[in-house]
């Protein structure tokens, strides 16, 4: 519009005058403009590549990949598991005609302060991209995609959530189709085992359920003989895992939506970049709203 076109003008005239009388800050913008400009092109050469590899290769998937049988990627699920005697686990108890497994080690990438090549050079991410096949970022393509649920499977404890934080980063910033359109879920395993007599036991996921439960078994006259706190999915037999985090029937999962996109920005942004005062300030904040893992 005229309008538009008036302002753009005098910012224009004002701005060139500006840079004219600061030469010493106008080399320092150019410099940052050249630096962001390289780093768009290194990010986009390095997402290109990794896509150009997966297609490349076609079916020789990532060599620590369980895949499934089953070739209906609606049926399809790849669990996303932590560390590799979890993963082990998993890849014994799953139901392999339509679970895949995929096992991380250590903790993932902090995708909010890496750049997007220096992310693709991680290589847990990189074989992430290539199991999922769907390409990332501007590229990614909803039909190419293997699996109609990507599950994150971590331990019920403070460092299981860090690493659920750290992968929804990811999928957030770098993958958002996934999580908008539903394919996105958090296994929740449990954390407590009850064992009544009889060799009845309960399976729980939290400490507020482990006292509600404790509560209604106290009040029917039903006594708990043991309580097993699990260390970490790893800790579990194939058997164990399969019945309590992996059988559709019987277990649990979060599917992870975005209500506000401009919230979770923000929150992302807050609580996993590069800022250390906005960061501080949230903790302060919801300091009274933590639960302490000791």
């Amino acid at each position: 519009s005229e309008v538009n076109g008036a302002v753009r003008s005098v910012v224009n005239e004002q701005f060139s005058a500006w840079l004219e009388e600061n030469p010493k800050d106008a080399k320092s913008i150019i410099e940052r403009c050249y630096l962001a400009a390289r780093a768009r092109l290194a990010a986009k050469a390095a997402r290109e590549a990794v896509v150009r590899k997966g297609a490349l290769e076609g079916s020789s998937l990532p060599g620590k990949l369980a895949d499934c049988a089953s070739k209906n990627y609606a049926e399809c699920e790849l669990f996303l598991v932590e560390g590799d005697s979890a993963g082990g686990t998993a890849k014994q108890g799953r139901d392999r005609r339509i679970q895949a497994i995929l096992p991380l080690r250590g903790k993932p990438i902090n995708t909010e302060k890496a750049r997007l090549d220096k992310t693709l050079e991680n290589n847990e991410i990189k074989e992430l991209v290539i199991a999922l096949g769907c390409g990332i970022g501007e590229s990614l393509d909803l039909t190419k995609l293997r699996y109609g649920k990507v599950i994150i499977m971590a331990d019920a404890d403070v460092d299981g959530s860090h690493i659920r934080t750290l992968l929804l980063t990811f999928f957030f910033r770098h993958m958002r189709k996934l999580v908008e359109n539903g394919y996105v879920y958090f296994a929740m395993p449990p954390l407590y085992r009850l064992e009544l007599e009889r060799r009845e036991y309960i399976d729980v996921l939290n400490d507020a359920e482990r006292e509600k439960i404790m509560k209604e078994l106290e009040a029917k006259g039903k006594k708990i003989v043991h309580i097993q706190r699990y260390k970490g999915l790893g800790e579990m037999n194939s058997e164990q895992l399969w019945d309590t985090t992996m059988n559709q029937e019987k277990r649990f999962v979060k599917q992870v939506n975005i209500t506000d996109a401009q919230t979770a920005h923000i929150t992302f942004e807050t609580l996993m970049g590069a800022e250390v005062a906005p960061r501080k300030k949230f903790i302060q904040a919801n300091a009274s709203l933590a639960q302490l893992d000791l």
